[in-house]
């Protein structure tokens, strides 16, 4: 192929040089930065402290208030009032950190969702659980889990049931293991089980050993119960009520079962406990006895909870029907899907 003449090159060059450059959108640049510093925003409205929320985040304390900063200065607005000792929420602040905290929820969802369709049962799932739970049920559930869907990355998060509910709303956690119901909107509940209390008891204690222990006995004895918070606590607490028990004051033992236990095993009271607990927490002493109450027992229900519409809805759905396989062996009524 023959060449150009080199005026008809020349011009070329000086057209090409002179035409308009593609320049980046102002409005899509701003954008941008905004979907990169909403997690920032949100993380400082949530803890109202740069270093608190820096350290949540994992990025440094100068490095956020500069995302801060910078949003600010895009959004023609101030967000946050700073002081010396403490941040507070500017009316602006006010109104935009919650939507914020939507515009993170919507990208987790559209992120966990791409992942799900992709390949089910891998990438990470986040399980709250609560502490009269873990100990017992976790060995079966992380067995169940290495066995069946080896690609899935567990990541377990043991607190209180109002925390584990508040994570799950706010997107921090995926899926909660808990008893249940909890009638909270907005969630969806899978029952596992319903497991009968038992009365742990000292040696010398009348009822110590006893089947067919009626529940009106709980009206007269000295209970230890767990602290504020527990939902362990709040149920035994229930089953004293219909057992009549009212004006008689119920003490306070211990922030968990296993100190709980050794309390009644020195003879300051007696306990209720869960029966998958049995094993694992009575057999720390010599000095307890069981006692079992008459039929129908009091109890309590077990399941998986999930935020309503989750992506890997159905993904929980599989795995809540292959826990309760994976849970016959223990000593619970498992519930049929």
């Amino acid at each position: 192929m023959a060449s150009l003449p080199a005026h008809l090159v020349a011009a070329r060059a000086e057209a090409s040089a002179q035409r308009p450059r593609h320049q980046p959108c102002p409005r899509c640049q701003a954008d941008t930065i905004v979907a990169r510093t909403a997690d920032r925003v949100a993380a400082v409205a949530e803890h109202l402290h740069f270093r608190d929320a820096a350290a949540a985040i994992g990025m440094s304390q100068p490095a956020l208030s500069g995302a801060v900063s910078t949003l600010e200065e895009i959004l023609g607005v101030t967000l946050l009032e700073r002081t010396t000792r403490r941040v507070l929420l500017s009316p602006a602040g006010e109104r935009l950190a919650p939507r914020a905290k939507a515009v993170l929820n919507e990208v987790g969802n559209l992120l966990e969702e791409a992942e799900a369709v992709r390949a089910p049962f891998t990438g990470t799932v986040r399980l709250g659980v609560i502490p009269t739970v873990a100990p017992y049920l976790l060995p079966t559930v992380l067995r169940l889990i290495r066995s069946a869907y080896p690609r899935l990355e567990l990541q377990v998060h043991e607190e209180q049931t109002s925390s584990l509910v508040e994570g799950l709303l706010a997107g921090r956690l995926d899926l909660l293991l808990l008893a249940t119901p909890l009638g909270v909107p907005g969630l969806h509940e899978l029952p596992l089980f319903d497991e009968d209390f038992v009365l742990i008891t000292p040696l010398d204690h009348p009822l110590g050993g006893r089947e067919g222990v009626p529940r009106e006995a709980l009206r007269d004895v000295d209970l230890l119960l767990l602290d504020e918070g527990h939902c362990l606590r709040d149920q035994a607490l229930d089953v004293c009520r219909e057992a009549g028990r009212t004006d008689r004051p119920v003490t306070t033992g211990a922030a968990g079962l296993a100190t709980l236990v050794q309390l009644v095993a020195g003879g300051l009271g007696v306990t209720l406990l869960p029966r998958t607990a049995l094993r694992v927490e009575a057999g720390r002493s010599s000095q307890l006895l069981t006692g079992t109450f008459t039929t129908p027992a009091p109890s309590r229900r077990v399941g998986l909870v999930l935020r309503s519409g989750a992506a890997r809805a159905h993904e929980y759905e599989e795995l809540a029907a292959a826990l309760r396989e994976a849970l016959r062996p223990l000593p619970v009524r498992v519930r049929e899907g």
